[in-house]
């Protein structure tokens, strides 16, 4: 069943020498108007139940337009949306909450327009002032609210009653960490039973984490659409090479995509992992010393090099990352034509499982001002548990766990090894 079908939309704001110029193209008569922009074209994809789809994009891509087609508060010039079941959207902070009325009244007034019984909101008002949880400003005047809290209440409102289709556009990235955590653990339960998702975010792990398939979004057009890993890659390549010429996609025999971009005044050579042994290896044990070697070419005159690199899970999170610019290691006009070697050394306290590494090249502590090469899946290696006790998770933390009662002071005491 879909929830949600975009068919071929396109939207476009025109200008008219005057109103009878637009009067005649509401009735049919094809004049042409004076000026005509298209901010979004040939937009197309289905959305299912529990199925989640990212929209990514740079500023002005047109994320926010396509949104606002989607929930009716803007008529697309070209295609069609076909909506089956209720929508529920927080695509600005407060969602036209009036300043003057308190939180209590504001979310009456809310819930009214979603269509929703008075009988129905008075039911759920308890549930909303507790999942906001704001004390006393609930009924205070929202000018009186933090922006965080103006996002707590709209929030809290949306999803109040569960929708079909779930619209979320960045407004979770103003709140404070304990309530992104909460709100994401509400979206996921939504998405247990059955509702969809659409989310606008440039945050990366946000996407990875709910989503099952990302779309991104350059000058109106759908430029990349598949798995958000892949996606989210090639959108940080686009933003890292802003001409967008040398941006380059392949495929290693696992068939996971390979990204990357750079101007090429510097170049990796060589990525290997080392275990223990100093061997070569694609299989490391839990807690194993490892070396990651990393050789780098300078092939033309630059003022600082700066290498950075980051360990990413099977989902493309950054497990840990960090630069030779934070450890206060910059190389300072690299010799032309010499190689550099960088040996990266560190405990694999890593839960078992599949892991990448992604390299950058850049002269400060940013990719945004040079960057001279970027690779993602630059190396992939598994962890395996040789050694260590049981465990789950992503991380190897090993504890000290002592065991007490009121009569014997300490029962047992072990150490997970």
């Amino acid at each position: 069943m879909t929830l949600l079908s975009v068919k071929n939309l396109g939207k476009a704001f025109r200008a008219y020498r005057s109103e009878w110029i637009r009067f005649a193209r509401w009735v049919g008569i094809p004049l042409k108007p004076s000026n005509e922009k298209w901010v979004l074209k040939h937009i197309s994809f289905d959305i299912f139940p529990g199925q989640a789809i990212g929209i990514v994009g740079q500023n002005g891509a047109g994320k926010s337009t396509l949104l606002k087609m989607i929930t009716g508060t803007l008529q697309p010039t070209e295609g069609h949306i076909l909506v089956s079941g209720r929508i529920a959207a927080i695509l600005e902070l407060g969602m036209g909450f009036n300043p003057d009325l308190t939180g209590r009244q504001n979310v009456m007034h809310a819930a009214g327009l979603m269509g929703f019984s008075n009988d129905e909101i008075y039911k759920a008002i308890p549930w909303i002032e507790d999942f906001a949880e704001i004390g006393n400003y609930f009924d205070q005047p929202v000018r009186t609210y933090s922006s965080g809290m103006q996002m707590r209440v709209a929030f809290s409102v949306a999803t109040a009653f569960r929708p079909e289709i779930l619209i979320v556009d960045e407004a979770l990235s103003v709140g404070d960490t304990y309530f992104q955590h909460k709100s994401f653990d509400r979206i996921r339960e939504f998405q247990k039973e059955g509702t969809a998702l659409l989310i606008v975010s440039h945050d990366r792990s946000s996407i990875q984490s709910l989503c099952d398939r990302a779309i991104l979004l350059e000058k109106g057009s759908v430029i990349k659409d598949g798995e958000p890993e892949e996606v989210m890659d090639f959108y940080n390549a686009l933003i890292a090479e802003k001409e967008n010429s040398t941006v380059k996609v392949e495929y290693n025999e696992r068939g996971k995509a390979k990204t990357s971009s750079g101007t090429g005044e510097a170049t990796i050579t060589e990525v290997v992992m080392l275990n223990e042994q100093g061997q070569i290896a694609e299989y490391i044990g839990v807690g194993e010393e490892v070396s990651l070697r990393i050789k780098v070419a300078v092939h033309r005159p630059i003022e600082t090099l700066v290498l950075g690199y980051g360990v990413k899970d099977r989902l493309g999170q950054v497990i840990y990352g960090t630069n030779t610019w934070h450890t206060k290691q910059v190389i300072r006009h690299p010799s032309v034509g010499a190689e550099y070697e960088f040996i990266i050394s560190f405990l694999a306290n890593l839960g078992v499982g599949s892991y990448s590494v992604e390299i950058a090249l850049t002269d400060k502590d940013t990719h945004l001002t040079a960057n001279y090469e970027w690779r993602n899946h630059a190396y992939v290696f598994s962890v395996v548990n040789m050694s260590k006790a049981e465990f789950v998770g992503l991380a190897w933390i090993q504890p000290q766990i002592s065991i007490s009662n009121k009569k014997v002071e300490t029962i047992s005491q072990g150490v997970a090894s």
